[in-house]
């Protein structure tokens, strides 16, 4: 009994403990959430340096890394600047006929003693056009902060790499090189999987326009290709902005009604089903638990925290199989963690009885 007490007091203390991190975390969004990403990235793009090696001397390996990254980064840059631009001009050249299904739509609502409001409707519009174009600053300025982490980054990683060497037995080396190897092989799982879904959802969200006859088919699809890296909130954006403008391209609403629903049978299909199977195959996380990761990484970093959150939790699962006293914490988030976390638990046994 008094064993069993032990376990729950160091269980609470472990709980309080993670709580104070968690809010930690949150308090220095602006420092933490950037050496994160900046992390997953050097993680994501490492396999390129070896490559590169095999090719060019070591500086100019890390120099044509740094390239590969800004020249994906660039490509994304590009695709949101060209979806944006494109559903920006789309809406200001109907926005007329905008205002006026809007308002048709507002007296339909009065009749029934509802209100929508149709001029704070636009004054809505207008400030979240505002909030965007200033968290959009906002963004530009983190990305450029994490590029400078990446780019000193990655030359630390075998220096950092020499430094284990140095610092910690054959074993514990082994141990951690492994750790570190396994969570960095995970990221790069990740964003191979999320990229794959993207592109599911983006040729989905292409075939269904051209099916329905709804303009701007690869606007759409390359949209919610972009969106669909931030999982949840994405995913329910990339809904809105084909649906409203089938309102206005169609002026009625049995057809804006069958593009909602089919945009939803798409986001729903890939997001609740398709991508959570696929990543708890190659993150050995459960569904929930990819759920779970999504919550509580979005409370903390908001959409970035969202972005980073399966790779983060993953990690954390990682690091926590490979000791006995937080194997338990692995084991709520996967169920081969809770083999090889016994594998790891009784290694240091065997051989300390050989």
């Amino acid at each position: 009994m008094p064993e069993a007490n032990d376990v729950v007091r160091t269980r609470l203390i472990a709980l309080i403990a993670g709580l104070a991190v968690a809010f930690a975390l949150r308090a220095t969004y602006p420092v933490t959430m950037p050496l994160a990403v900046a992390a997953v990235a050097i993680a994501a793009v490492w396999p390129v340096k070896p490559w590169l090696d095999r090719l060019l001397p070591s500086a100019l390996s890390y120099a044509g890394t740094v390239l590969v990254l800004a020249g994906v980064l660039l490509g994304f840059i590009l695709a949101i600047y060209f979806a944006a631009a494109q559903v920006v001009a789309a809406f200001t050249e109907e926005w007329s006929r905008f205002q006026a299904i809007f308002r048709s739509a507002s007296a339909w609502a009065e009749r029934w003693g509802l209100s929508l409001g149709a001029e704070e409707g636009y004054a809505r519009l207008i400030a979240f056009g505002q909030g965007v174009l200033a968290d959009a600053y906002t963004v530009f300025a983190y990305l450029g902060f994490i590029a400078v982490l990446v780019v000193l980054g990655l030359p630390e990683v075998p220096h950092l790499r020499q430094r284990i060497d140095e610092e910690f037995g054959r074993r514990e080396r082994r141990e951690i090189v492994a750790t570190v190897d396994e969570i960095a092989e995970k990221v790069r799982s990740y964003l191979g999987v999320t990229t794959l879904t993207s592109l599911i959802t983006g040729v989905a969200s292409v075939l269904w326009p051209l099916l329905v006859g709804l303009d701007l088919a690869l606007v759409w699809g390359v949209l919610n290709f972009l969106l669909n890296y931030i999982p949840v909130i994405g995913n329910l954006v990339g809904i809105l902005p084909p649906t409203l403008y089938a309102i206005i391209q169609f002026g009625n609403w049995t057809m804006p009604a069958l593009v909602f629903a089919g945009f939803c049978v798409i986001q729903i299909t890939i997001s609740n089903f398709v991508y959570p199977l696929l990543q708890a195959r190659s993150l050995s996380l459960s569904p929930v638990a990819v759920v779970i990761a999504l919550a509580f990484w979005g409370w903390v970093w908001g959409i970035a925290g969202a972005l980073v959150a399966v790779p983060l939790t993953a990690a954390l699962v990682i690091a926590c199989e490979h000791f006995p006293s937080t194997a338990w914490v692995a084991r709520l988030f996967t169920r081969e963690a809770r083999r090889d976390a016994a594998e790891t638990a009784r290694a240091p046994r065997a051989q300390g009885s050989s």
